[in-house]
């Protein structure tokens, strides 16, 4: 039509085309605006959840200030809520600069963000941030948005011009949310306690491949190096330094680019406050477990805890005149509270942590039964008494060897073997035939040769006498070990994947129990009735996505995978999942 006359007619049938296109392209956008919006309402709901599972925790920490009858622990208490009103205060102001950013981004495209009416459809602002509740998030009515489909200003504001190096508000608020994490995992960590103290120092961790595994192992070494408290402590801080860590970096098709290119380059205005709000609800869930890993190190409840039973545990066998030692506690234990123990026989210690230690000397024949009682008393000053009861079986000096995870030992796995020489205070495990064998803290590591089985010797070692004897052989099959699956993410063989699916993973299913590490080298992918493939280096599936895109929901993709065993070998894997 270009250059040439056009009747009447014709512009109107032109016109009337344009209009029509429009109005289409209108509908798609609307479906995909109100998806976003449903999304920042469900997101604002997680946040109240994790608000308020937060402040369950400490409110139960706060009632214990209520027991008098425990000086020491009222002390405790009010150490520990100290921490957590560090962590409060970190987190409310986090809370507060999200949501000025939010408000920043409304006004900026035009929209009323001044009236304020609760549950009002035409209105967008039905709570605003107050700082007498500086932990909950402002609730806003974004199908009251009038410009949700308005990207200028979300890019203009979070990134400015440049995807690799964004300024302004947005790397404030990037600065600020690491700054985040790592003062509320130091805040975690570092605390003294019973005469204890412990510190936890953390670094950023910004660049790293994208993936849990390689950032999970940046975290362990971090953790490694400072004094933290390894046995309460370390797991949680690991949990909430990673999830609260996104890469700076991400790759993506037109290459490299910060992590607040990718999340807010031409995002529509009410993707790029829901995504505010995940932000938030990251933070408040990080102050949720934060406060209720610190309040389990004080209990609560009408005896300090929820439920109470009677416990003796120690050793199952033993031979004639040997002495050994019980431990009688209260299960769910209370520290601050020791109980008091009664036995039928023996000597009563107490070392503390809630313990009582019986010993006594082991006589009779095939068995000898330990009787008594465990009190403790509860808030009142009330004593809970109730019986306990230990039967040690009495057995005659002789060797067992087991593999905790299998009954065969496989090559190029390290076999974790433990053995038991009863009747000695030292156990010897060696190869004999065909498998040789490394000590590794209490168990052995098993390396088994190309033979079809191998043979350990199970001997009994006396430090007194400096005796070995060799008490038995035992022979066990040699398998290789068996391929294993690849998963999407989580989705096992079978299961249903996103058109944006994560990185790839390989190991074994749940049915087979071996802790072996597998790494992804290269993958290539298809779908049935989709021409073409996608091919990939690594875990990581970029550029699948174009690929499943063009697929309709229920289509089979195919996955063929190149994967790398702990005994070197390479393995082609096939799966195959559905959209």
């Amino acid at each position: 039509m270009a250059g040439g006359k056009e009747t009447p007619r014709q512009k109107m049938i032109g016109m009337m085309y344009l209009v029509l296109t429009a109005l289409l392209a209108l509908n798609v956008s609307k479906a995909i605006l109100d998806a976003f919006v449903a999304i920042e309402l469900n997101t604002q709901k997680s946040c109240i959840t994790h608000l308020d599972r937060g402040n369950q925790a400490k409110a139960e920490l706060d009632g214990e200030l209520a027991d008098k009858t425990n000086p020491e622990k009222v002390v405790k208490v009010r150490y520990y809520l100290d921490i957590i009103a560090s962590i409060d205060k970190e987190t409310g102001k986090r809370i507060e600069e999200i949501d000025k950013l939010k408000f920043l981004l409304l006004e900026k495209s035009g929209e009323d963000v001044k009236k304020v009416a609760d549950k009002n459809k035409e209105t967008i602002v039905w709570k605003a941030y107050d700082k007498k509740t500086p932990l909950t998030p402002a609730k806003l009515n974004l199908q009251a948005v009038q410009a949700k489909d308005q990207y200028d200003v979300p890019m203009e504001v979070m990134i400015g011009e440049e995807l690799k190096k964004p300024k302004g508000e947005g790397l404030k608020l990037w600065n600020s949310y690491n700054d985040f994490r790592l003062k509320i995992t130091s805040l975690v960590g570092t605390y003294s306690v019973g005469g204890k103290s412990w510190s936890f120092k953390p670094t950023a961790i910004n660049e790293y491949k994208d993936d849990n595994l390689v950032l999970g192992k940046a975290v362990d070494a971090m953790i490694a190096k400072n004094n933290v408290n390894d046995g309460d402590d370390a797991e949680v801080l690991k949990q909430l330094y990673m999830e609260l860590t996104k890469p700076e970096t991400v790759e993506m098709e037109e290459g490299p680019v910060h992590w607040l290119g990718k999340t807010f380059d031409h995002s529509p205005l009410v993707a790029a406050i829901a995504s505010l709000t995940a932000m938030q609800q990251e933070i408040l869930s990080a102050r949720a477990t934060a406060i209720m890993h610190i309040k389990s190190r004080v209990s609560t409840g009408e005896y300090s805890f929820n439920k109470i039973m009677p416990l003796a545990y120690g050793p199952d066998l033993a031979n004639s005149g040997d002495e050994v030692q019980l431990q009688v506690m209260m299960a769910a234990f209370d520290s601050d509270k020791q109980p008091k123990v009664t036995s039928s026989s023996g000597s009563i210690t107490y070392p503390g942590n809630g313990q009582g230690f019986v010993k006594v000397k082991v006589s009779g024949s095939n068995e000898m039964k330990l009787s008594g009682t465990v009190s403790i008393k509860n808030k009142s000053g009330m004593d809970k008494t109730l019986p306990w009861e230990k039967v040690i079986k009495i057995m005659k000096p002789e060797g067992t060897v087991t593999l905790p995870e299998m009954n065969v030992l496989y090559r190029g796995y390290k076999n974790v073997v433990t053995g038991v020489a009863s009747g000695y205070d030292q156990t010897v495990l060696t190869g004999t035939t065909n498998v040789s064998l490394s000590k590794s803290g209490a168990t052995w590591i098993g390396s088994p040769g190309a033979g079809a089985t191998a043979v350990i010797t199970v001997s009994g070692k006396s430090s007194i006498a400096n005796k070995t004897v060799a008490l038995g052989k035992f022979e066990f099959r040699v398998k290789a070990l068996p391929k294993p699956s690849i998963f999407v993410g989580s989705v096992a063989s079978g299961g249903k994947i996103s058109t944006n699916p994560g990185g790839l993973n390989a190991g074994y299913p749940p049915e087979i129990p071996l802790k072996a590490q597998f790494s992804v080298l290269d993958w290539e992918a298809s779908v049935t009735g989709i021409m073409g493939k996608k091919k990939g280096q690594g875990s990581s599936l970029q550029g699948i996505g174009s690929l499943l895109g063009q697929a309709k929901p229920g289509s089979m993709v195919i996955i063929e995978a190149g994967v790398r065993g702990p005994d070197g070998k390479v393995n082609r894997i096939y799966e195959t999942f559905k959209l």
